[in-house]
């Protein structure tokens, strides 16, 4: 598992691991969010949840997670595994000892380059999980926009144009992707990535920097390992911390990801705020902070725990 001093690989097995579980424990909660944060007609968090369970049963909870279940494992051991090994690598040019404990600033500035570094992965795979857990009201929107609107300037009464309810833009994430790169190009598949480094930069460092004050305070000596109680509940406080905080910048990032090709609204980060400020108040920015929140929590509590778990196991093989 160990391949030097300062870099381990065992860290992004781990990571991949603790990936796979977070996917499952939080992406119907992650559903709820996107469709608070980027879609209409949810009054709030219950109505948006019932809505979809009446609408779509319970499996639009589950809609697009097969791409995260695939990706973010990828993604998830890339964070952890690049986080773990720079804080070595830190360590090791600064005290010339790759397993010296790092210091808070050690610490802001390798959650800041994780954060840096995981848009070049995440902004595809949060673009194609959006479009397809938005893609019913998508359809729609397109759809009354062309109905009410014809090339030849005539206006259709929208009563008088059937649409189907359940109809899809995507057949699913490789068609998605395939639909994006012939429409939008290249560049389609990172829009909104803008929003993701000002929400990923922040964001990570408000998640790794208390997930290890909150070890630290819950650990009973300092030569200890922690509790799996302890990691279980300071990666919670962790995710949930990070999540909240970040829940403005992620609104931005989600309307920007959802903006459908055929009905584009924004021209870019600044003009999405600015118009989303205009027309909805800055509440609007604080849409989806409870789900956030009550999602960050068992979401990051599993990641932590099954990575550090993983981790044991590896090396005491």
């Amino acid at each position: 598992m160990q391949t030097s001093k300062s870099f381990r690989v065992d860290d992004f097995i781990a990571g991949w691991i603790a990936g796979a579980s977070s996917v499952v424990v939080g992406h119907p909660l992650d559903t709820v969010k996107t469709r608070l944060q980027a879609g209409n007609g949810y009054k709030n968090t219950l109505h948006c949840i019932l809505t979809i369970y009446r609408k779509e049963t319970v499996t639009g909870f589950f809609k697009g997670m097969s791409f995260p279940l695939a990706s973010i494992t990828v993604y998830n051991s890339a964070v952890f595994g690049f986080f773990s090994n720079t804080q070595r690598f830190i360590s090791n040019y600064r005290y010339g000892d790759g397993q010296h404990p790092c210091s808070m600033l050690d610490l802001t500035m390798a959650s800041m380059l994780t954060g840096l570094m995981s848009v070049s992965l995440g902004a595809p795979v949060d673009l194609v999980k959006i479009r397809l857990q938005m893609q019913t009201q998508m359809v729609l929107a397109e759809n009354l926009h062309l109905a009410g609107n014809m090339s030849n300037g005539t206006n259709i009464r929208l009563r008088s144009v059937s649409i189907p309810s359940q109809q899809q833009l995507y057949r699913g994430p490789i068609h998605c992707i395939s639909s994006i790169l012939q429409t939008e190009g290249l560049q389609g598949l990172y829009r909104g990535a803008g929003a993701m480094i000002l929400r990923d930069v922040p964001g990570y460092t408000l998640y790794f920097i208390p997930y290890a004050i909150f070890c630290d305070l819950l650990r009973p000596d300092n030569t200890s390992s922690p509790h799996p109680c302890s990691i279980w509940l300071a990666g919670g406080l962790a995710g949930s911390i990070s999540w909240v905080t970040a829940t403005p910048t992620d609104v931005v990032k989600s309307r920007m990801q959802a903006d459908a090709q055929l009905q584009r609204k924004y021209k870019g980060v600044l003009h999405c705020i600015i118009h989303s400020y205009k027309t909805e108040g800055v509440q609007v920015f604080f849409r989806g902070a409870s789900v956030n929140a009550i999602r960050g929590f068992p979401m990051s509590s599993t990641m932590f725990l099954t990575y550090e778990l993983s981790l044991r196991f590896f090396r005491g093989l």
